[in-house]
């Protein structure tokens, strides 16, 4: 017989995927544009993604120049990265708005690291919550007779193989983003 690990391998891909994503948004001090993802805009009578109604392109190390479609929308766009409060020197031009990262403080580095860290473990919880629904999925078929007793202990066995596998690329991600938090 064999297990079906499917929802447990969609929702340990979807995890890893998330965690790198919040690791994108996380500053570390260098430009980078996806630390504006969650930026938007009010623009034509709705709010807008700032990705979406210009382009935001790497200056240089410590800055990043968005330039929107619309030049009439400057202001808003630096309305919009002002109020998101990212620790950012904002200032713009007729033509689009300049953000300057400062140097990071080493409390602010260590403030950096611990968010990670949290991120690791709201992750690592996820896919806790994943291998218990797997598990007791396991447990629900060996009692209705769907397998056997040795099934259930290989199958526990491949689950925690499975699981140990996310969880070392999940601590991969973490060790890759501490390192360039913590770089000068």
């Amino acid at each position: 017989m064999a297990y079906d690990f499917s929802p447990f391998d969609t929702k340990a891909r979807e995890t890893r995927e998330w965690l790198a994503r919040e690791y994108q948004g996380l500053r570390t001090g260098r430009a980078n544009p996806a630390l504006l993802d969650g930026v938007s805009v009010s623009a034509y009578g709705s709010v807008t993604p700032l990705r979406q109604l210009g382009s935001i392109t790497v200056e240089d190390a410590r800055t990043l120049r968005v330039a929107p479609w619309d030049a009439s929308l400057v202001k808003e766009v630096e309305k919009a990265v002002t109020n998101a409060d990212l620790g950012v020197g904002i200032s713009s031009d007729a033509t689009g708005v300049r953000v300057s990262f400062p140097e990071l403080t080493s409390e602010r580095r260590t403030e950096f690291v611990r968010l990670a860290k949290q991120k690791l473990e709201e992750a690592r919880t996820a896919v806790k919550q994943a291998r218990e629904d797997v598990w007791e999925d396991i447990q629900n078929q060996e009692k209705a007779g769907e397998m056997t007793e040795d099934d259930r202990y290989y199958f526990k066995d491949e689950l925690q193989k499975k699981v140990d596998a996310i969880h070392g690329e999940l601590e991969s991600l973490f060790m890759a983003k501490e390192a360039e938090i913590l770089e000068k």
